[in-house]
């Protein structure tokens, strides 16, 4: 199996997992899988709880931002929301875009679809509706959206240049995104970066801050713009649990930070 579809598939199974124990009423969202697992980095979370389309049962603390925040979604848009996991962001964007709009969450876990189509029953919203698909090869067409949001899912994007595309693709002209996502400063060892723990707790995943503006330029997007960033300091017990002595001592050297960032672009 070649290392992206390794990932990939570790990603997929953890996220399921997740799904699987919170339907289940295990611990809740943030003690159910154990040590050192996805949903112990709650330090990148959020509080969603004040905003209007909140639903507590779609909020699983797997965010890094409030993506729409600054997304400029406007009454008729069609949104899609990349990773969109039970449908916390989906809902949100609900209340933006109307009756008039539409709001598309898409992600690549069985799980998390089913539990997000469970949440919209709840609901009963028409116009929001769950597909199954993998953001490098989206199965939405050329040009038909207006705005694009994602919450600390690129980062596990293996191939971030071909997401990064296909958002571009997607997006209608004049479109834009706005994604909250995981970047860091400074550089990475190999034992971090090979880590399945921390990729898929959004850190080993993540590239440089530079870098993704860079990759995110190249794809053909103007006026990209951080416009939220905050250092997430990572508690020592959750990096020794994954990390040698080496490793923790290369992670606190050579990082100079993990940083959640919320960054816009305009496709033109």
């Amino acid at each position: 199996m070649k290392k992206e579809n390794k990932i990939k598939q570790i990603v997929k199974d953890k996220y399921g997992k997740i799904a699987i124990s919170v339907d289940e009423n295990c611990c809740g969202p943030t003690s159910c899988c154990g040590t050192a697992e996805i949903n112990d980095f709650s330090a990148f979370n959020d509080d969603y709880s004040q905003l209007n389309g909140y639903l507590e049962d779609a909020d699983l603390s797997l965010g890094c931002g409030i993506p729409t925040e600054f997304a400029d979604i406007k009454e008729g848009d069609t949104v899609l929301d990349l990773g969109c996991g039970a449908g916390n962001d989906v809902f949100v964007a609900r209340q933006l875009v109307g009756k008039s709009g539409k709001v598309i969450g898409l992600d690549f876990t069985n799980e998390m679809l089913n539990k997000a189509k469970r949440n919209n029953e709840k609901l009963g919203y028409e116009n929001i509706e769950f597909k199954l698909g993998d953001i490098e090869k989206m199965p939405i067409e050329d040009n038909s959206i207006d705005v694009i949001i994602s919450n600390c899912v690129l980062n596990l994007v293996p191939n971030k240049q071909k997401g990064f595309s296909e958002i571009y693709r997607t997006l209608k002209s004049c479109g834009h995104f706005c994604v909250s996502d995981v970047v860091i400063k400074g550089q990475m060892s190999e034992e971090i970066r090979n880590s399945a723990e921390l990729y898929v707790g959004c850190i080993s995943g993540a590239i440089n801050e530079d870098e993704y503006l860079n990759l995110l330029i190249r794809s053909g997007f103007k006026n990209v713009e951080i416009k939220k960033s905050k250092k997430v300091e990572i508690p020592n017990e959750i990096l020794r649990a994954v990390l040698l002595e080496q490793g923790l001592e290369d992670y606190h050297n050579d990082l100079n930070g993990v940083f959640s960032i919320t960054v816009v672009g305009t496709k033109f």
